[in-house]
């Protein structure tokens, strides 16, 4: 048996539930009942029978969801990790500890969290997404999130040789920055007491320098002790650059705590590196004393001026006017005019021995 619905001119198609049989050699369709007055979901549901199914009840009531983890995020971030080749980069072969970088690199990117909070995200029973169910991890214990950490750090310098070779050219720019992060543990040999730039000078804390290539892309990172200063760390990065990397010449990139002059005459310029970083505040006005050259006609034209002066020989000085810092500074100084004429009036309303 089966339904079949019939063409009947502009009227509506009539549905018959027919019968195929044989008479005399030839196949024939006899007209068992219509079904023109069934609604379309009981229809369906014949249809299904007929074909050797079941049917089952309503959606709600034939299916009891008992779990569902989100994936959509955990689809694009896996899929981004593909397109860059972070699981090569990784390692060639999938590997326990391979699967478990993975896994905690991404869910840094979904859901930042300590160690202990990743893995009672990936751990099937507490799993937050559908990131080690698709990574296929299964059951994680916990020793083995920190044991993927240590096979990450022990291919430390060979992930950083090869972006380097993928990013890092002779001639390019590298970026380098530094920051720090306060620590509530004890057992950190690097925790120390220093500059804190989260605002915790109660907790110790570990500085850590990026080295990047000229579009901001990470090539190498490096943890130092707490209590290091800036242009402390700048030697290291420079060992990096030439002896691990190989760059014969490369132009540093840094903010004016990092590159000082003590650092340019010390190891940049024994090693051959170029640099560009900022003047500090008194050295800018050390310039502009006594209409020195930084003026303000150099920019009627452009936000930018090339100027030389025998205080800095053999360097080029670009002297930078920032439209937007220039607008927010002035609506500053107008909002603290504003409220001081505000609080003088009101003042002088107030007062009885200013009548």
């Amino acid at each position: 048996m089966f339904v079949d619905v019939v063409p009947n001119g502009r009227s509506a198609p009539a549905v018959l539930l027919r019968e195929s049989y044989r008479e005399g050699g030839r196949v024939r369709k006899r007209t068992l009942a219509n079904l023109g007055q069934l609604p379309p979901a009981l229809l369906d549901g014949l249809r299904a029978l007929l074909a050797g199914g079941a049917v089952v009840g309503r959606p709600g009531e034939a299916l009891e969801i008992q779990r569902a983890l989100p994936h959509g995020h955990v689809a694009a971030v896996l899929a981004m990790m593909r397109r860059l080749e972070l699981p090569r980069l990784l390692g060639r072969t999938a590997t326990r500890e391979r699967e478990l970088a993975l896994a905690l690199i991404a869910n840094r990117v979904i859901t930042p969290a300590s160690k202990l909070a990743t893995l009672r995200a990936l751990a099937p029973e507490t799993a937050s997404s559908s990131l080690g169910q698709v990574l296929g991890l299964g059951a994680i214990e916990e020793r083995e999130i920190y044991a993927a950490l240590d096979w990450l750090g022990a291919r430390q310098a060979r992930l950083e040789r090869q972006l380097a070779r993928r990013h890092l050219r002779d001639g390019t720019l590298v970026l380098y920055d530094v920051s720090s992060s306060y620590l509530e543990g004890r057992c950190c040999v690097l925790a120390q007491h220093g500059h804190s730039r989260d605002h915790r000078p109660d907790r110790p804390q570990i500085v850590y320098g990026l080295l990047c290539d000229r579009d901001g892309r990470p090539t190498a990172v490096e943890v130092f002790a707490g209590n290091t200063a800036d242009p402390g760390t700048l030697g290291t990065q420079i060992d990096k650059l030439k002896r691990r990397f190989g760059l014969r010449h490369v132009v540093l990139v840094g903010d004016r705590g990092l590159i000082t002059s003590a650092r340019i005459r010390a190891e940049l310029q024994p090693a051959g590196l170029d640099w560009i970083s900022c003047l500090r505040a008194s050295q800018i006005a050390a310039l502009a004393e006594d209409g020195g050259p930084p003026q303000p006609t150099l920019f009627d034209e452009r936000d930018l001026a090339e100027i030389t002066t025998p205080a800095y020989p053999g360097e080029r000085l670009v002297v930078c006017r920032n439209p937007d810092l220039a607008r927010e500074r002035a609506r500053k100084r107008e909002d603290l005019l504003a409220a001081t004429e505000r609080d003088l009036g009101s003042r002088h309303r107030t007062d009885p021995d200013s009548r």
